[in-house]
């Protein structure tokens, strides 16, 4: 009898010979829970961090579990569960964000543990305060990316965290028992940080947290540049929302929309935006890019696009936002974007989307403005 795992794709992401939907972190969480998964009442088992559906599906085709609530920080994660399971046949688990309704009342959570320990402390007081109290949460990773900071940050919510044996490089921890509320640190997700005017807010996994990037800071210091004064600007990539807040600031003429695909991004930068006093010209959307933005339709992209996939380095991420860019600015509408400088992309920004000078360079940061043909 074939095994759900050894069918699953990694569609829509990239799929290629050497790159796994399934890995040994996934087949480890699912054996170490499987007594307990064989046990529980339909919608009490929450999965969390789930990459392209391993531990959703294989829960539900290998243990009949049913009413699994879900939680994926990259849509394209939501989108490879939605794509497998359709593919399968299967069904049997909805979506969530990382709120109190995901984990409320469950008695089994499976988590591929984040590297981020503000990620992993915010999963676990969420758990501790609104699952069951008999919850327990089989934590998986890669033995290299763990460390024991992980079992102390668990151990802060939860008070029974055990290491169980490592298999083909990955190791399970496995924790129960919810502190009181009285033993357990105040939750403080979102967290806010004031930088002179400007407040960001960030949750648990949100890069850079409350801090300003290095790479953002450089396009920030030419952003009194932009010429545009009424349409639409975009904040491509938004992260933490921090360059959304500064035109809408600048530019209150303009109409500004702030994209990412990351949930954890996307719940940082609406409160930022709220923070910052204006979302009512501020739009925060969970997309892919650009997602539905119309063709031609936005006068200026602000992007401070990522260099790195998980530990890889893959300007093809940049790339893509480049088209994506390219794709949604009216002809003579600009593309502001700061870039590693040794990264060279200015004749990638000329082709794909037109005329492109610099604007600010150091040995670190290159900052252009590319004008849409």
């Amino acid at each position: 009898m074939s095994d759900v795992l050894d069918d699953l794709r990694r569609y829509p992401d990239v799929e290629a010979p050497n790159l796994y939907a399934v890995d040994a972190t996934d087949r480890l969480v699912l054996d170490e829970a499987a007594a307990a998964l064989a046990d529980a009442p339909d919608g009490t088992v929450v999965v969390i961090g789930d990459r392209y559906g391993a531990l959703t599906l294989g829960a539900i085709a290998r243990h009949g579990v049913t009413g699994v609530r879900v939680h994926q920080d990259r849509l394209t994660g939501e989108r490879a569960l939605r794509a497998n399971a359709e593919r399968l046949g299967l069904g049997g688990f909805t979506s969530h964000g990382l709120t109190p309704e995901l984990v409320a009342g469950a008695r089994l959570v499976l988590l591929q543990l984040p590297r981020s320990l503000d990620a992993l402390d915010e999963v676990a007081a969420l758990v501790a305060e609104h699952a069951d109290p008999s919850v327990v949460v089989v934590a998986g990773g890669r033995v290299k990316h763990m460390t024991t900071a992980m079992n102390d940050v668990l151990g802060r919510h939860l008070a029974v965290v055990e290491a169980r044996l490592a298999r083909q490089k990955s190791r399970a921890l496995v924790a129960s028992s919810p502190r009181p509320a009285s033993e357990r640190p105040a939750r403080r997700w979102p967290e806010c940080a004031t930088h002179g005017d400007l407040v960001v807010c960030a949750h648990g996994g949100a890069f850079a947290g409350t801090g300003i990037d290095i790479g953002t800071r450089a396009l920030l210091a030419h952003l009194d540049q932009v010429p545009q004064t009424t349409g639409t600007a975009v904040d491509l990539g938004c992260g933490t929302g921090v360059l959304a807040v500064a035109v809408a600031r600048l530019r209150p003429g303009m109409a500004v929309v702030a994209t990412d695909e990351s949930a954890v991004a996307v719940a940082s930068a609406r409160a930022t935006v709220e923070a910052n006093g204006v979302a009512d010209r501020v739009t925060v959307t969970r997309a892919d890019g650009a997602g539905d933005l119309p063709e031609a339709s936005v006068d200026l992209v602000l992007l401070n696009p990522p260099f790195h996939v998980g530990a890889a380095v893959v300007p093809a991420a940049a790339c893509t936002l480049f088209a994506d860019a390219a794709r949604v600015l009216r002809p003579g509408g600009e593309l502001w974007t700061v870039w590693n400088s040794h990264l060279h992309y200015r004749p990638t920004l000329e082709q794909v989307v037109g005329p492109t000078r610099q604007v600010g360079r150091d040995p670190k940061f290159t900052v252009t403005v590319s004008t849409r043909r």
